[in-house]
């Protein structure tokens, strides 16, 4: 065992873990309305509990055990077979699945901001829990434990698909996993309400800027240089994306505004995350610039060219963000056209696919949609019987 990477990777599990709670909860509840903030809160908790729950149950081991190209089996099923002196590496075992299990925690917790206001919690739940075991789970083998994409034995690419932190694995399957969803969720009745909290919004995107230095330093698996960059470049991005956002909002529309600069951030931050293994500064500048543009206008294709509710732009942020980072490496000649073309669209199939399945599936045992009543109530009294806000106290 190495102690600085043990200490150094004991510290990102906690970054990441503080990306979801608070920092994501607090990002997606500021931008709904008053009477939906709670119920986003208790999206993002209550994702964050089941899929811990889940991960040591049969997550880690599909994503991380011995199978085969496929799906790492069930053969570390509850932990099996690992103790406190079990080596993953260098570091701990049991400190690799915690990591992975807040990347496994945060996936499904994106897709989150595509469904608020309008949908119920059951369906939330249980959505969220057969996605990360059906879709999630099985890509992380393919490209993070050895599998279909890795470059190994049995991987359909010689020299394997490069995503260093989750340009697929998180946020392309999120972002399309988003889209899917809003689709057969349909819009919401009133879309005309602006954010009712920005300074919510960017207290969580702080939170999340600040996360992402383990989430991206962290997939180094070491305390080293490398990991330096990586959480350098991760920085330079999400400073550049949040300028360039800004200034094309001032451009196309006369003012720049606080919600815009800090989604600018988050746009640059999934942008540069599968690269960041590979990228230096420059190379980060240039990722980070052309996203807070691109991301932008993808938000505008999305709701006004697709006419698809996806409420806080999951797949034009995330999604667009994590697989335009995916070819830049390839552009910038980190990693080979076909690998990362062909990941991004083995990847792409498989979600669209096992996401498809199990909204059919979930939502003809709950509903996926609350009543128009509901809706107009809002979630937080409708469905938890509570109020973020009680003016008359």
């Amino acid at each position: 065992m190495n102690a600085a990477d043990t200490a150094w990777i004991l510290v990102a599990t906690a970054l990441v873990l503080f990306m979801t709670l608070p920092g994501l909860a607090l990002f997606y509840g500021g931008l709904v309305r008053a009477r939906n903030v709670l119920s986003v809160f208790m999206q993002c908790f209550g994702i964050a509990c089941l899929m811990s729950v889940l991960w040591l149950a049969v997550g880690y081991s599909i994503a991380f055990g011995d199978g085969n190209a496929y799906w790492g089996g069930l053969g570390k099923a509850f932990l099996n077979g690992v103790t406190e002196d079990t080596m993953s590496g260098n570091i701990p075992e049991v400190l690799f699945f915690a990591f992975q299990m807040t990347f496994a925690i945060i996936t499904p917790a994106l897709i989150v901001g595509a469904y608020v206001e309008r949908i119920g919690f059951a369906f939330v739940m249980t959505f969220s829990g057969l996605w990360m075991l059906i879709c999630y789970a099985p890509v992380a083998h393919w490209i993070w434990g050895g599998g279909l994409l890795a470059g190994e034995e049995w991987s359909l690419f010689p020299n394997g698909v490069n995503d260093f932190a989750g340009g697929i694995v998180v946020h392309q399957t999120a972002g399309l996993a988003a889209l899917i969803v809003a689709f057969f969720l349909g819009g919401r009745s009133d879309k005309s309400k602006p954010p009712h909290n920005p300074g919510m919004v960017m207290i969580g995107a702080a939170m999340l800027w600040v996360g992402w230095f383990g989430f991206n330093g962290g997939s180094e698996l070491a305390a080293n240089g490398s990991a330096a960059m990586a959480i350098t470049v991760t920085h330079l991005s999400a400073a550049t994306a949040s300028l360039t956002w800004v200034l094309w909002e001032r451009i196309r529309y006369g003012k720049s505004s606080l919600v815009g600069l800090v989604t600018g951030t988050i746009a640059g931050l999934a942008s540069i995350t599968p690269a960041s293994g590979s990228v230096g500064p420059i190379e980060a500048l240039i990722i980070g610039a052309v996203a807070g543009v691109m991301c932008q206008e993808l938000c505008s294709i999305v709701k006004n060219t697709l006419k698809i509710d996806d409420t806080l732009d999951v797949f034009a942020v995330h999604g667009v963000g994590g697989m335009f980072g995916i070819i830049m490496l390839a552009v910038f000649g980190h990693a080979g056209w076909t690998e990362q073309l062909g990941g991004l669209a083995v990847v792409g199939v498989w979600t669209v696919v096992t996401t498809v399945a199990i909204v059919l599936v979930v939502k003809a045992i709950f509903p996926i949609r609350v009543s128009q009543e509901d809706e107009h109530t809002g979630l937080d009294l409708s469905s938890h019987g509570e109020r973020a806000y009680d003016m008359s106290s």
